[in-house]
């Protein structure tokens, strides 16, 4: 077992877990002061204030004094494409020229390039290089991640990335969620065929994906310029077939109907949504799917901000991801997600922690093993450096603030 003691603040703990926060009760952060915490196996296995602590330090295999900081629950991102070929910086300086994320798709760049050079990396290559960007976002504090495929747009380019992230799964202390985005771009080869594409993806690629369990969920870019409605209905109607829970790439360029049909279908969550207005909000009320907020695109593209406070003051829950990938959101740094929540989005620091913990947790299938501090919950949490409160780490934005990390009840090396 493992004792951490006399850590200063305890952060979203849960004496009744529950499975998101919605509306007002985002601004519900419950924390202890001067506690302690035991890991026990792989798990939560008790945490109470310093001056009760059921057990002498000398019962405890580790103990580790947290005294001026604090323990958070690790950050869960839902929705990442860190599986990928190369960087695009070059596509970086045509956004500074002025071109648009759609004109330099038509060009051939955005997904298509990555899709091209996919193609040509081996397994092992595209293996080791999202292995180091995942001990990247361990060391800035994610204890989960989802990774989608996306960037091969052929049987064998998505197979391939999904094999990739499945090693990724045994391999990683990480808790990893693998989603099938064969419907991220139309390959130049079906420009104009649309229909033909959404064809392959049903009658080829879906079938290999549930054989041989590749996938725990199906994603479709449902958006202005990219898949219709018609298309994703299609899609998502295949992918029930198989079991797959889908995932929306919605409303990011236009109102595309993507939040529509993802409700329509259950969907975990939708995300981007930065054109959302009141009827997408009536649609997502009361419905299981949990609104997911990428605010490092936006930031990153020039592109205007999903309305995340009116989203919460209408009653929604709300998620927060990173988007990590090579063209639209180059960081899976959770921490500045959050920092970036309560900067330009404006969220509070309770809603922003709960919009990147337990939210995002839910928007990953996960929220009842992670994104809280709970008795039976996987010990996936950090231990900060020195702060003053808890306002601190949306604040204090650029440093990283995670001094230690335990995943799965383990300490890493960092």
């Amino acid at each position: 077992m493992i004792l951490i003691k006399n850590i200063k603040k305890l952060v979203q703990i849960e004496e009744q877990p529950v499975s998101w926060r919605a509306g007002k009760e985002m601004q519900e952060l419950h924390t202890l002061d001067e506690a302690y915490l035991i890991i026990k196996d792989d798990k939560i296995d008790d945490f109470g204030l310093m001056t009760a602590l059921p057990m002498t330090e000398d019962t405890f295999a580790e103990v580790i004094d947290a005294s001026g900081r604090m323990v958070f629950p690790s950050f869960v991102d839902s929705h990442t494409h860190l599986v990928y070929p190369a960087s695009r910086e070059i596509e970086y300086v045509d956004k500074i020229k002025g071109l648009s994320y759609e004109e330099i798709a038509k060009r051939g760049g955005g997904i298509l390039n990555s899709a091209r050079l996919t193609a040509t990396r081996s397994e092992e290559q595209l293996y080791r290089s999202a292995m180091q960007r995942l001990q990247e976002i361990i060391r800035l504090g994610t204890g989960a991640v989802e990774i989608k495929s996306g960037y091969g747009l052929t049987p064998e380019s998505e197979l391939k990335m999904l094999r990739v992230i499945q090693r990724l799964k045994q391999d990683s202390p990480l808790t990893i969620k693998a989603t099938f985005l064969g419907a991220h771009a139309i390959p130049p080869s079906y420009k104009g065929r649309q229909e033909e594409y959404v064809d392959l993806i049903i009658e080829e690629m879906l079938p290999v994906v549930a054989a041989e369990r590749l996938a725990d969920y199906m994603d479709v870019f449902c958006d202005q310029g990219f898949f219709t409605v018609e298309s994703t209905d299609r899609l998502l109607n295949a992918a029930m077939k198989y079991g797959l829970r889908p995932k929306i790439h919605a409303n990011e360029l236009a109102k595309s109907g993507g939040i529509q049909v993802g409700v329509k279908y259950n969907a975990l969550s939708v995300d981007h949504l930065e054109y959302t207005g009141e009827e997408e909000m009536r649609v997502l009320k009361d419905s299981e799917t949990m609104p997911t907020v990428l605010p490092g695109a936006a930031f990153f593209l020039g592109m205007p901000y999903a309305p995340a406070r009116q989203m919460i003051d209408y009653g929604l829950p709300l998620a927060m991801a990173s988007d990590f990938n090579p063209g639209s959101s180059p960081s899976g740094n959770m921490q500045l997600i959050l920092s970036m929540a309560s900067i330009l989005y404006r969220l509070t620091p309770e809603e922003a922690i709960n919009a990147t913990t337990l939210n995002t947790a839910y928007a990953m299938g996960v929220s009842d093993r992670l994104g809280s501090i709970a008795r039976g919950k996987i010990a996936n949490l950090f231990i900060t450096t020195p702060m003053p409160t808890v306002e601190y780490m949306p604040y204090y934005y650029g440093h990283n603030k995670v001094e230690t990390v335990i995943l799965n009840g383990e300490l890493v090396s960092l």
